[in-house]
């Protein structure tokens, strides 16, 4: 096991390697060298690790994700949120935030959600007089709504990690998705307020709002649809997202009519890019994870962490230190499913709920997706801005801080994340 981490830590470091290789050819190497078991043991398992049914849903919700990029209807739900905010101090900015969230409920990922909210909003935010280091941080930073939003890619690697219901963390998420989100509109007023240079715009009539309903309502449909067919058991998460590709796609093409076939053809070769390098992640980490299940790995450190403290509250605190500093150097999914069977056991013998862990370990992960050096939005934020990932990331600076203010909250409220949950399942 020392051989297999020593040698993981040094392809990671040396930067040349990509995280599935580091994962997955560490253990083949370790294993070549100091073991006596069959290397087709890595092979097995990194195909058993992608080959689940749930595992579907991913490919599906980032192809939807795209098509609502492409075809307007991603521009048409920043119209209605602009509608109802856009007056308020900070109403553009709140605006991001609206978007982001809604579209969060589509993507189900960070990246996803930067590109096709921060690409419409971000001229617009330095028109109206916000600084480029508020725009590129609100947009860089509201991104990572996509991640705690149901349905969330994370949370759907969690639950196939842990065995955890996927549909209980997608209901758990929307509390926990909520609370961030306001605390990101509430330093959005004050910011805006103690600077003069924002302009506020002019307040939308209620039939102007009614016009942005309803030119909207298409795309508002396609998260309606989704969460109202996952709870009320109409069907699972993994079918949900395959509705999900057709009714945007019917939307596009042919009741808005702003994608033609090429770009849907395009929308599919990114959607299978992105998936390829998720998949392949995916298959390297359930190789490491079993190996680290299969040492006794996940036991010794549960008796280790306990043997700090019994306390649960301690325990999550000691977690979210890990999982924050995971999240300047790996993505979501990578923390997952590494450190998902680790504290899994761990919770359970602390006496933490297996959901609220899991939103725990994915606002975590959302705020890595943010935080310097290796945060993946801060490189994609800086591709739409065209600003230098330094200064990118000076603008994300209070957003990180609030954003854990929002994780210590969720944290040690676990009724935020339960509440939701408990309603639905009458036994929780």
């Amino acid at each position: 096991m020392v051989a297999i981490l020593f040698i993981f830590l040094v392809l990671f470091l040396v930067g040349t390697a990509p995280i599935f290789i580091a994962l997955s050819g560490s253990t083949a190497i370790a294993y070549a060298f100091f073991s006596d078991m069959d290397l087709v043991l890595i092979l097995q398992r990194s195909f058993a690790g992608v080959n689940k049914l749930s595992l579907i849903s991913i490919p599906m919700f980032i192809f939807a994700a795209n098509i609502m990029s492409e075809g307007g209807l991603s521009r048409r739900i920043i119209d209605l949120a602009n509608a109802f905010v856009g007056h308020i101090p900070g109403g553009l900015g709140m605006t991001v935030i609206l978007a982001s969230l809604f579209f969060g409920a589509i993507s189900g990922s960070a990246p996803a959600t930067v590109v096709a909210i921060g690409g419409l909003l971000y001229p617009a935010l330095l028109e109206k007089g916000y600084s480029k280091e508020y725009s590129a941080g609100v947009v860089t930073a509201a991104g990572s709504l996509g991640v705690i939003i149901p349905p969330s890619v994370t949370m759907i690697v969690y639950g196939v990690v842990t065995g955890a219901s996927v549909g209980a963390l997608f209901m758990a998420g929307f509390g926990a998705g909520i609370i961030y989100a306001l605390i990101y509109m509430i330093y959005t007023y004050i910011m805006a307020k103690r600077s003069p240079n924002v302009e506020k715009a002019k307040k939308a009539s209620w039939r102007e709002r009614g016009r942005a309903f309803v030119k909207s309502a298409w795309a508002i449909g396609v998260p309606v649809i989704i969460l109202g067919g996952i709870y009320s058991g109409f069907f699972t998460p993994t079918e949900a997202s395959c509705v999900a590709v057709v009714y945007s796609m019917i939307v596009a093409l042919f009741i808005y009519r702003e994608m033609n076939l090429k770009q849907l053809i395009d929308c599919a070769r990114k959607s299978a890019l992105t998936t390829i390098q998720v998949m392949s992640l995916l298959a390297a980490a359930s190789v490491f994870a079993y190996v680290l299940t299969e040492q006794g790995v996940t036991v010794k450190l549960a008796e280790a962490v306990l043997s700090v403290s019994s306390n649960k509250y301690v325990i999550l605190l000691m977690m979210n230190i890990v999982l924050l500093i995971c999240g300047m150097f790996l993505d979501g999914c990578s923390i997952i499913t590494i450190l998902g069977p680790l504290f899994y056991p761990i919770a359970l013998q602390a006496g933490i709920d297996p959901i609220h862990l899991g939103i725990v370990i994915v606002v975590n992960t959302a705020i890595g997706m943010f935080t310097p050096p290796f945060g993946l939005n801060l490189f994609v934020a800086s591709t739409i801005t065209k600003q230098p990932i330094l200064k990118v990331s000076k603008g994300v600076l209070p957003f990180i801080i609030i954003s854990v203010i929002a994780l210590l909250i969720i944290t040690y409220i676990p009724d935020i994340s339960l509440f939701i949950p408990r309603l639905v399942y009458k036994s929780w």
